[in-house]
C-alpha cells in the first residue's frame, strides 16, 4: 500500500513494507530532478524502540546508503540486505542513547563504516566529528550539510541533504525539530532554540521534508490547538496525522512551509501567538510555549 504525505494529497509517496518478522518499515521515495534526467533519492522510514524512528537514505544511482540515527543496527542491516544498499555513512543527530546507542554495533556489522556526529556532542562510536557547514557527500549525487542545531543536546547536528537541480530536499533534524514540536531544553536556552528553529531551519526552502526522530506529532498538535485554537491548518492536520496513525502509518515528514504553519515554536515570531501566550519577545515567546508543553498533561 501507499499514500501521499499532505492534508490535500501531496507530497512524497510512502511505501508500506513488511520484514520477514513481520515488524514494518516505510519508504518514502523524493524525486531529485536534474538537467536532462531524474535521479531518486530513496529514504526508508525503520520505526524503532517504542516511538523512534531511524531512517536509509539511498542513492539510486550507485545503491549507495546512509543512516540516520540506527538505534537498533540488525533493523537497519536487514531492510539495507533488502535493498541491496551498501552502507557508507552514519549521520547521528545527537548523543542520547536512543539515537547514538547502536553506532558501535553498526561499526562491527559493517566493517569500515563512517560514523559521523557533531564536534561536541560526545557521540558514542563516532569516528568522524562535524561542525557547522561541514560537507559530506553520499553516491553520486546526494550532498549532505551539516547544521548545527543546539538546545536539546549542546552539539546536536542537523544534516539537509540536496541532489543536483532538485525540487525536494530533505533535512533529518533529531529531537530539535519535530513535527508541530520541538525537542526539551536538556542543554541549551531557549535562545540557541529560537536560532535552531527560527533562523538556521526555517531558512531553508519551503518544500524541504522535515523527517524527525519520533512519532510525536498527534500529541503536539493537540497542545499546539491550546496555543492556536482558531489556526485551522493545526486542525487539518491533527485530524490527517491521527487517521495516518489509526492505520498504522507515519506522520513523517512534513516540511518546512507546513512547519511555519502549524508549529507554535516556529510561530514565535507571530506578534499574535506572542499576545497569546502572554509575552513581548519571540524568544520570551518560545520559553513560554516549552513551559507550556513541558507542564501540559493533554
Amino acid at each position: 500500500m501507499s499514500f501521499s504525505h499532505g492534508a490535500h494529497g501531496h507530497g512524497p509517496k510512502i511505501q508500506a513494507c513488511y520484514h520477514p518478522d513481520g515488524s514494518l518499515f516505510f519508504d518514502t521515495i523524493l524525486l531529485i530532478r536534474t538537467i536532462g534526467h531524474t535521479l531518486r533519492m530513496k529514504v526508508i522510514h525503520i520505526p524503532c524502540l517504542e516511538d523512534n524512528y531511524s531512517y536509509l537514505v539511498i542513492d539510486e544511482k550507485t545503491n549507495q546508503g546512509a543512516v540516520v540515527d540506527p538505534v537498533e543496527p540488525d533493523k537497519v542491516i536487514e531492510v539495507a540486505k533488502e535493498n541491496g544498499v551498501e552502507l557508507k555513512i552514519v549521520l547521528t543527530t545527537h548523543h542520547h542513547w536512543d539515537h547514538a546507542g547502536g553506532n558501535e554495533k553498526m561499526k562491527e556489522l559493517v566493517p569500515g563504516i563512517k560514523v559521523y556526529g557533531g564536534s561536541i556532542d560526545n557521540v558514542k562510536g563516532c569516528t568522524n566529528k562535524v561542525e557547522n557547514g561541514d560537507k559530506l557527500s553520499l553516491g553520486a549525487d546526494i550532498n549532505i550539510l551539516s547544521l548545527h542545531t543546539p538546545c536539546h543536546t549542546k552539539g546536536h547536528i542537523s544534516y539537509y541533504l540536496t541532489g543536483k537541480e532538485e525540487d525536494d530536499p530533505a533535512v533529518f533534524t533529531g529531537d530539535t525539530l519535530f513535527v508541530a514540536g520541538c525537542g526539551k531544553f536538556f542543554e541549551g536556552t531557549a535562545e540557541q532554540m529560537y536560532e535552531s528553529l527560527c533562523v538556521t531551519l526555517a531558512s531553508l526552502p519551503k518544500p524541504t521534508r522535515v523527517y524527525c526522530g519520533h512519532e510525536y506529532t498527534v500529541k503536539n498538535l493537540q497542545f499546539a490547538q491550546t496555543v492556536e485554537p482558531e489556526n485551522a491548518k493545526i486542525s487539518q492536520k491533527l485530524s490527517w496525522a491521527q487517521q495516518q496513525r489509526q492505520s498504522g502509518l507515519p506522520t513523517i515528514p512534513s516540511t518546512i512551509g507546513e512547519e511555519l504553519e502549524i508549529n507554535p515554536f516556529m510561530r514565535a515570531d507571530l506578534s499574535e501567538v506572542q499576545e497569546k501566550v502572554g509575552c513581548k519577545s519571540p524568544v520570551e515567546a518560545l520559553r513560554k510555549i516549552r513551559q507550556l508543553k513541558d507542564n501540559w498533561r493533554g
